[in-house]
């Protein structure tokens, strides 16, 4: 596990508080999973009879679930999985690749396009789940108003609206200052969930005989098919799983460890068994066992503590969304967005006006188009059981080809794990007609994003490429020919590629007919990698003249900030550069669908488009908007 050194002067938070902090942002999601998977799995309309062999059986098969697919898959191996310690989809995604690139052999041509579809189909899948997790924790936590006053039943939808707003309206203020309490809030919670379970149980401690994995077994015996169809309801207990990996860079896989062994699994488990204790003993709760736990006195203070629960639950999902547009834009599956930095101290703090915006649009479509969360859970789990799939598929050639664990050992590892996820999409798949098609779907168009940005990228770059000269000889022929006036100061031509003559340095030589005493002509590149080394973040040439040709590099999780890289420069080279003696000089190129022949009619569309709203590259690089020259070029 890679450990990030402190900035100077800074002490590392101690294990304690990562594991408390953990506790607020990754396992929100799967913390209030209680609220309404086993409600779920309690539904009638899954046609299973609920005597108390049913009851043991579900119990029996989240708890084993919880035990495999979160415990054994994600906290003993796919933690292990760190690239510079970070986690998630894309990063597993860069690991896999690197792991192949390290022990490429021919005819394994398959094996990188094989790893990229699985990393672009996970990261897909997690917008789907995105969507949904807030509509469906949110709604779950309001519905306890009807167990504590049925007349309330018609404002559970407008109240889970007003918080849904509230909570999309502040995300432009960081998380910083509220995630000081996520951790105790949740500490909280997964307390309440604890003591309610233990309080059932001892009342009705013959739930305990779930623990044992033969009424699991039991349940496919006595139901047959209909256990597959009921494993989609299972699956509820688990999804947040996923982001155990995903928020591994916060926090450290420790931290993350501790918090699920010694909090967040002992609660999950009581509070599941003790729930269906309760429903064994009254079987009237099953309509919401959650609420039915606590005494009437109790029910508003538990909704609002759900509502709290929730909200952070959300929270960590739609702060993982920016994160992953960031990641997928600066890996070039996605054009410039505007990123708006929201803490001083912490890079992995950002706020994305767009997809905030258009998150919340889809989650408050979702809450009025289902208006439950039992509806709500039959568009759930699809997106989240692919991205496990996806998941087990590339730790395994982690595994393999990096880690040279045995190849017979993790060949059965992979078996075993993707059985389970394939059960799991199968389960889940059973409701794609009543509401799955709609992450299918949001999974479908983030892909067709992705490819159509990739793809269109690299053809624009090769018409591009068609006009350009090489720099070096470029230079060479001014010093021949007649060097043009040089003015005082420093000129940075920003370009995609630093071994040709950036058309914004043509476009200044052409109409103004002079030149900076000093040139730089750097291309920033994004490493596969969170975040480069210091030392190998920029690579410089001298061309004499003045002329500098640099190559800048920063990792996925690095914002590249041009002016800092700059001051790099100066060091190295000895030069003395004036931060107000420098313009930065940018081209807005915009290809036109006539260079666009290796797209369809409606992927050159929508590349256009994309083309046309990106951010702008100034925004992006962080460049001084005083002292900068952005001119256009079309190709046709």
């Amino acid at each position: 596990m890679a450990h990030h050194a402190s900035a100077p002067g800074t002490r590392s938070p101690g294990t304690s508080a990562l594991t408390l902090a953990a506790l607020g942002v990754v396992f929100g999601d799967i913390g209030t999973s209680p609220l309404y998977a086993f409600k779920e799995c309690l539904s009638p309309d899954h046609g299973v009879v609920l005597d108390r062999g049913a009851v043991l059986g579900l119990l029996s098969l989240v708890f084993w679930g919880l035990m495999l697919v979160v415990t054994l898959k994600y906290v003993v191996f796919v933690l292990r999985a760190d690239q510079d310690g970070e986690g998630g989809i894309l990063a597993l995604q860069g690991l896999a690749r690197h792991a192949m690139q390290a022990g490429r052999k021919p005819g394994r041509s398959w094996m990188p396009r094989l790893i990229s579809v699985l990393g672009l189909v996970g990261a897909a899948m997690f917008y789907g789940d995105s969507l949904i997790t807030p509509a469906i924790s949110v709604l779950s936590a309001v519905e306890g108003l009807k167990v504590a006053a049925p007349q309330l039943e018609h404002w559970v939808v407008p109240i889970t609206l007003a918080v849904l707003v509230g909570l999309f309206m502040v995300q432009r203020l960081g998380t910083a200052s509220v995630g000081r309490v996520f951790g105790p809030v949740m500490l909280l919670w997964f307390a309440v969930l604890a003591l309610a379970g233990v309080a059932q149980i001892a009342a009705h401690p013959q739930v305990l005989v779930a623990l044992d994995p033969r009424w699991a077994i039991g349940f496919f015996g006595t139901h047959g098919p209909q256990a597959i169809g009921i494993l989609g309801a299972v699956f509820l207990a688990f999804t947040g799983g996923e982001a155990l990996y995903a928020d591994m860079g916060h926090f450290g896989a420790r931290p993350i460890r501790l918090a699920w062994s010694l909090i967040a699994l002992p609660a999950l488990t009581l509070n599941y068994f003790g729930q269906g204790a309760l429903v064994l003993h009254d079987p009237t709760a099953m309509a919401n066992p959650f609420f039915h736990m606590f005494p009437d006195w109790a029910t508003i203070p538990m909704v609002a503590l759900a509502a709290c629960a929730t909200v952070i639950a959300s929270q960590a999902v739609i702060s993982g969304a920016f994160s992953l547009t960031a990641h997928a834009m600066r890996m070039g599956y996605l054009p410039r967005m505007r990123i708006v930095q929201t803490s001083r101290d912490s890079i992995g703090q950002i706020y994305l006006p767009g997809v905030n915006w258009v998150l919340m649009a889809g989650v408050l479509a979702l809450v009025l188009a289902f208006r439950s969360s039992g509806a709500l859970a039959a568009a759930y789990g699809i997106a989240v059981s692919m991205t496990m799939l996806a998941t087990t598929l590339l730790t395994g050639i982690v595994a393999w080809r990096l880690w040279r664990w045995n190849g017979a050992a993790v060949a059965v590892g992979v078996a075993l794990f993707a059985f389970v996820d394939l059960v799991f999409i199968v389960a889940n798949s059973v409701k794609i007609l009543d509401g799955g098609w709609l992450t299918l779907v949001v999974a479908a168009v983030a892909i067709f994003i992705f490819v159509t940005w990739s793809r269109g990228r690299r053809i624009s770059e090769a018409a591009a490429a068609e006009e350009r000269m090489p720099l070096a000889p470029f230079i060479e022929s001014l010093g021949e020919y007649g060097m043009p006036h040089r003015v005082r100061g420093t000129a940075v031509f920003l370009t995609s590629d630093a071994l040709s003559v950036p058309h914004a340095l043509l476009h200044n030589l052409k109409h103004n007919q002079v030149l900076h005493e000093r040139v730089v002509v750097m291309e920033v590149r994004t490493s596969p990698v969170p975040r480069v080394d210091a030392n190998n973040r920029m690579t410089s040439h001298s061309l004499g003249h003045g002329v500098w040709r640099v190559t800048a590099r920063h990792g996925f999780m690095e914002t590249p900030d041009v002016p800092e890289f700059l001051k790099l420069l100066a060091y190295r080279e000895a030069q003395q550069i004036e931060a107000m003696a420098t313009s930065y000089f940018t081209s807005r190129a915009s290809v036109g669908t006539g260079k666009l022949d290796g797209l369809g009619s409606l992927r050159k569309a929508v590349f256009a488009w994309m083309q046309r709203n990106a951010a702008r590259a100034p925004d992006y690089f962080g460049l001084p908007g005083n002292r900068l020259i952005e001119i256009g070029r079309r190709a046709t």
